[in-house]
């Protein structure tokens, strides 16, 4: 999901809430109007701030209900009409959480009216911010902002009606770059100078080699997947069935970390980045102190490795090496990696791109210590408060290791890589190089906050058990 479509996803949650409080006031003083008076004198004494402050403590029970109901479930097919109805549904039974609060608390609330016109208002105001949302984001769309690059693959009527709608209807969120009538190796390096967001792919029956060879394509570079969903069944297992612009399309999905779910994991690698960089505090003094008397400056190793889709990054770890043999930014140079290479013939204890130096003499005695309580990591934790690194997800690994990945072992980089993970629970560095993939990809395929959690619970208990340091 871009960040265009989440921003707008979670700009619903503050606008339903002030839409909803401002049905609260709008009910309160239409109670004060002629006509209702007409109807029945006013027989509480309840005053406007009371009122409002009643209104702001359910507002969020309502918000909780719209949620349950898939209010805020991400859909780029939803109609707006499938949003009124759920709005009335969920209006209504909040209105019904409120009757039975009323009930059984025997609370002393004389009007009904209130209720009554705040929940009728509700439906009227929410629909209203809804409306104007939709509103803003076409306006944007047509401007050209927020669109997802696309490229169709096929050559038959779809393929057309596709490419005219949305070349015709902005609103819809796409810009078509390109339409070809199949996948090639020279198609996929053209599309790597594109930038594109999703591969669209129309009767992939016809052609199924290019159908699968877009999909391994779209997986490689970490974009979007979809196709038509009349006939090709065996594409993936982990799908979803949508209307595009009128065609049933299938929306392949390489994990549960899209809308929602990618906010709550930020949200949470927030709060445990900072809870944790407090609480080591000094485990972290202490460390620096200690690597400074034993070999001096600098105390933080700095060394790139690759993200999520891909993109380079620079971690950061307390130094466990002698500066001469570190082979990070600033550090041994050519010396240090010509070194680091010869002891990977002799010493390496993996097979595969990835490897481990056994009985590394380049370690210091202090840093044996750091890396075999993982008091080296600590820093990382700095990484994941700037958005680098996860708490929890794949073990980030060096360019020249990615560099012989296969190509579905790439499927790792739909994520941030964590400090901890699946992996590192279930083995730590004693996990082949297919059996590190494996654990990752199962970990994308079925996050959940709950696993984080468990992870996050598991890892501290797997360090203690103190294996051999390198």
């Amino acid at each position: 999901m871009k960040r265009f479509e989440l921003i707008f996803m979670v700009l619903q949650v503050p606008v339903d809430f002030l839409m909803l409080v401002f049905a609260g006031v709008m009910a309160y003083y239409l109670r004060f109007t002629d006509w209702a008076l007409a109807l029945r004198p006013v027989l509480f004494d309840l005053t406007a701030p009371q009122y409002m402050e009643y209104v702001i403590q359910v507002a969020p029970i309502w918000i909780v209900i719209y949620a349950l109901i898939g209010l805020y479930t991400p859909s780029r097919s939803r109609r707006f009409a499938q949003d009124v109805l759920r709005i009335i549904l969920g209006t209504l039974a909040g209105l019904a959480f409120v009757a039975m609060y009323i009930l059984f608390t025997q609370q002393l609330f004389d009007s009904r009216f209130l209720v009554a016109a705040t929940s009728l208002l509700a439906v009227l105001w929410v629909t209203v911010g809804r409306l104007g949302l939709r509103a803003l984001k076409g306006l944007l769309y047509r401007s050209g902002y927020g669109l997802r690059r696309a490229v169709i693959i096929g050559s038959d009527e779809i393929a057309k009606q596709l490419h005219d709608v949305f070349a015709g209807r902005p609103e819809f969120g796409y810009q078509i770059v390109g339409t070809h009538a199949s996948f090639s190796e020279g198609l996929a390096k053209k599309l790597k100078k594109l930038r594109i967001d999703e591969i669209i792919v129309t009767n992939p029956r016809k052609n199924e080699s290019s159908s699968l060879a877009a999909l391994e394509y779209a997986n490689e570079a970490h974009i979007g997947f979809k196709y038509s969903a009349d006939l090709f069944s065996t594409l993936a297992a982990n799908r979803s069935v949508h209307p595009l612009a009128g065609v049933p399309m299938v929306e392949v999905k390489r994990t549960r970390l899209e809308g929602w779910g990618r906010i709550v994991k930020r949200v949470f690698d927030i709060i445990v980045s900072i809870v944790m960089l407090i609480i080591l505090s000094p485990i972290i003094i202490g460390s620096a102190f200690f690597i400074l008397i034993e070999t001096g400056l600098p105390i933080i190793y700095k060394n790139k490795r690759v993200g999520v889709r891909g993109k380079e990054f620079v971690t950061y770890k307390f130094r466990s090496m002698y500066q001469k043999d570190s082979t990070g930014d600033g550090f041994g140079g050519k010396a240090a990696m010509k070194r680091e290479q010869e002891l990977i013939k002799k010493q390496n204890s993996k097979k595969g791109p990835i490897y481990k130096v056994e009985d590394d003499p380049r370690v210091t005695p202090i840093g044996k210590i750091l890396r075999g309580t993982s008091i080296d990591e600590i820093p990382q934790f700095w990484n994941v408060l700037i958005g680098n690194m996860s708490v929890v997800g794949p073990r980030p690994h060096q360019p020249r290791e990615v560099q012989g990945y296969d190509k579905k072992h790439k499927l790792a980089f739909s994520v941030k890589p964590g400090i901890t993970g699946l992996a590192q629970i279930s083995g730590r560095s004693d996990l082949t190089y297919e059996e590190e993939m494996r654990l990752d990809i199962l970990y994308i395929e079925k996050w959940s906050l709950w696993l984080d959690l468990i992870i996050c619970i598991k890892t501290p208990f797997i360090i203690l058990k103190r294996r051999k340091v390198a």
